[in-house]
């Protein structure tokens, strides 16, 4: 199997993938749960990598093998490297997400986020990482999108202190405390303390008590 690594060294021109790497690595999947978990729309993507919306289109449904210029392109505006890209596709029972390839968000009005699990097609759970800064609230641009219908979500206040406000009620978290909410009900985190206050975050879909 061709190394992804190898991948990134060859030249960008108009060879396609080669056909063992294509095979072993359907980057369509991957690329469409990368992008849906950004809450980038195909125009959206298109905007960040130079790439076509119908082209884009086509290559989540596997219809078209990219080019590696175009593979390329498609990783940079996911924000990540090609060989991050590939290396993500290939099979096996664990994957690593490692320090460096977090995909990241947020930054706007003191609230930034990374995401600390993979992109894997049908993977119904994400674990995440906000850091508010004083005075901060999620919610805003650059945010996640909000979760489908039956998610749930367990958040814990790794340091600060937060208040959550959900389905009209305010509820104050502390460091070292954890909460379990319907995540597809409007809601919003706000730190009302003077220091940055971290939270992890566990979102599963589909697993809504009522």
């Amino acid at each position: 199997m061709t190394d992804a690594s190898t991948l990134d060294a060859q030249d960008a021109g108009p060879a396609t993938l080669p056909s063992d790497a294509a095979a072993a690595m359907s980057i369509g999947p991957r690329v469409k749960a990368l992008r849906e978990s950004m809450g980038l729309s195909l125009r959206d993507l298109a905007a960040r990598c130079g790439v076509s919306a119908p082209m884009l289109s086509q290559v989540e449904r596997s219809e078209t093998s990219p080019t590696l210029q175009v593979a390329a392109k498609i990783a940079s505006g996911l924000d990540l490297r090609l060989s991050q890209l590939l290396r993500l596709d290939e099979g096996g029972a664990v994957t690593v997400v490692r320090a460096d390839e977090r995909r990241t968000g947020g930054g706007v009005g003191g609230h930034a986020f990374e995401i600390l699990t993979p992109a894997l097609p049908g993977q119904r759970l994400e674990l995440s990482r906000h850091e508010l800064q004083a005075g901060a609230t999620t919610g805003g641009p650059g945010d996640p999108p909000m979760h489908e219908p039956g998610s749930r979500e367990i958040a814990h206040v790794d340091r600060g202190s937060v208040v959550l406000e959900i389905d009209g009620e305010a509820h104050a978290l502390a460091t070292g405390d954890t909460v379990t909410f319907d995540a597809d009900l409007p809601h919003r985190f706000t730190n009302p303390g003077d220091e940055p206050a971290i939270l992890l975050a566990v979102v599963s879909a589909g697993l809504r008590r009522s």
